[in-house]
């Protein structure tokens, strides 16, 4: 799999927080040719997920973004997404997997070298084919603090990022406390993308603007 360099997170409760519409957010993000969007609704019922993933759906329709469904693999499915990503406390890849099957992604978030280890069991023989139920990609964060989790891991900084790019080959993707001062220096550290919620807005520049400077910056 080849990810985008730049991971967008659609938080429902982020954009609500800032009187966003999904549907803005989303039209704004495939202005900017964003190639990567996580839907996030933690608290939404699955009638109001899967409206939420029609509008996402819909505003990038024809794009080539790849649509990814936070935590609910079902949902995933019945939305006609691309993958779903899941927790440490979700249900497994493995399970994941079953439920969208083998052609859809599936990401993980880690927090640490054991689970970096335990999301890619071929980690140590890069000879060896990763197993078929396996991820696609693996997260790794918080790379520093961050405000948008309140129950985020301990932040585990560029080593952290060093450390899981040294033990999987897998396409690695960094999240937490990301901004445009430092974004370089993460993709420096081994990151093949960055995931960002927060610092996608910014006083007096819309997040198509935000956007494109993040993918400038990546480049």
């Amino acid at each position: 799999m080849v990810v985008s360099q730049l991971y967008a997170i659609a938080d429902v409760q982020v954009l609500a927080a800032r009187g966003i519409a999904l549907a803005d957010f989303a039209r704004e993000l495939r202005a900017a040719d964003v190639g990567l969007v996580q839907y996030r609704n933690k608290n939404g019922s699955p009638q109001e997920v899967l409206r939420g993933a029609a509008t996402l759906r819909e505003a990038m329709a024809g794009s080539g973004c790849k649509l990814i469904m936070n935590d609910r693999a079902d949902l995933a499915v019945l939305a006609g997404f691309d993958g779903v990503h899941v927790g440490q406390g979700d249900l497994s890849p493995e399970e994941a997997r079953r439920i969208v099957g083998p052609d859809a992604i599936v990401g993980i978030s880690t927090h640490s070298e054991e689970q970096v280890r335990a999301a890619d069991p071929a980690s140590q023989d890069r000879d060896v084919r990763h197993p078929v139920g396996g991820v696609d990609y693996i997260a790794i964060g918080p790379v520093f603090s961050t405000g948008t989790k309140l129950d985020a891991a301990p932040v585990v900084g560029l080593e952290g990022v060093r450390r899981a790019r040294a033990l999987t080959a897998k396409p690695l993707v960094a999240i937490g406390g990301i901004t445009r001062a430092n974004a370089r220096s993460v993709i420096e550290a081994g990151a093949d993308s960055i995931a960002i919620i927060s610092a996608l807005f910014a006083a007096d520049e819309s997040v198509e603007q935000v956007a494109r400077d993040f993918l400038a910056r990546l480049r």
